[in-house]
């Protein structure tokens, strides 16, 4: 704990510096509707912890678990499938890049006139936003397997599938783990802003109700556990990448 503690001192007191700013400044405006200080939004997220924690934070991580899930299915099954072919490759990487460039903020109401406020809908947004890294990265680590032990595999006798198995794979997998620990911060912000356009429950879809209250802190309470659940989710990606990979340096 105290070299956790040693190795983010910097950052640790830059945050203390800025919540102190933030405390200060709220306090002098003096207006928590509009700019709320810390601690009354850490007082909102204990009074409201029941309803967060237990009704609306397992409706939004179900949605984060799911998109995940499809984005890695999708995103390693295009990068497996444009590395394995040219023609689809030229085909396909286009339209990956076209699928970023439209705003999801603008998608997302068609995906509720699709499927309506179901989870699906908040899936497909949190999908879109995710699958795009996982892809890029997992392409990037296939086609940079070294070629020449690819030849020297194959002058020893190796079948394409012994290539790719044990040489594309292993090389693909740091790539894959640096795309995971991109997408799963934007899965977050993907499920809520599906939530905030139409939801029955989700910390997205609290946040915005509270906002038509006028209760600035609890407006940012949920913000608060979502940031929590994204850190969380890096934190995890990262240990499982570190636990993988103990050769590569921190």
């Amino acid at each position: 704990m105290r070299h956790y503690f040693r190795n983010y001192s910097a950052s640790c007191a830059l945050v203390l510096i800025l919540l102190v700013l933030w405390e200060a400044g709220a306090r002098w405006y003096n207006k928590s509707f509009v700019w709320p200080a810390p601690t009354e939004i850490l007082f909102k997220v204990w009074e409201l912890r029941d309803v967060l924690i237990l009704v609306h934070l397992p409706a939004t991580f179900l949605i984060i678990a799911i998109g995940l899930g499809l984005s890695i299915l999708l995103g390693v099954s295009l990068a497996i499938w444009m590395d394995v072919s040219k023609p689809v490759e030229k085909a396909i990487y286009p339209l990956l890049i076209a699928s970023q460039t439209i705003p999801i903020i603008a998608l997302a109401p068609i995906f509720i006139l699709w499927f309506g406020y179901s989870i699906w809908s908040k899936v497909v947004v949190t999908v879109l936003i995710t699958f795009f890294p996982i892809t890029v990265s997992t392409f990037d680590g296939l086609r940079s397997a070294n070629k020449d032990i690819k030849e020297l595999l194959l002058t020893m006798g190796a079948s394409k599938r012994d290539v790719f198995l044990k040489l594309n794979v292993p090389s693909a997998l740091p790539y894959f783990f640096s795309g995971l620990k991109v997408a799963v911060t934007l899965s977050v912000i993907g499920a809520a802003i599906g939530e905030w356009l139409g939801a029955q429950a989700g910390l997205g879809y609290f946040s915005r109700r509270m906002m038509t209250q006028f209760d600035g802190p609890a407006v940012f309470a949920p913000i608060v556990l979502l940031s929590i659940v994204g850190i969380v989710l890096f934190v995890l990606v990262t240990k499982i990448e570190k636990n993988r990979f103990k050769w590569r340096k921190s």
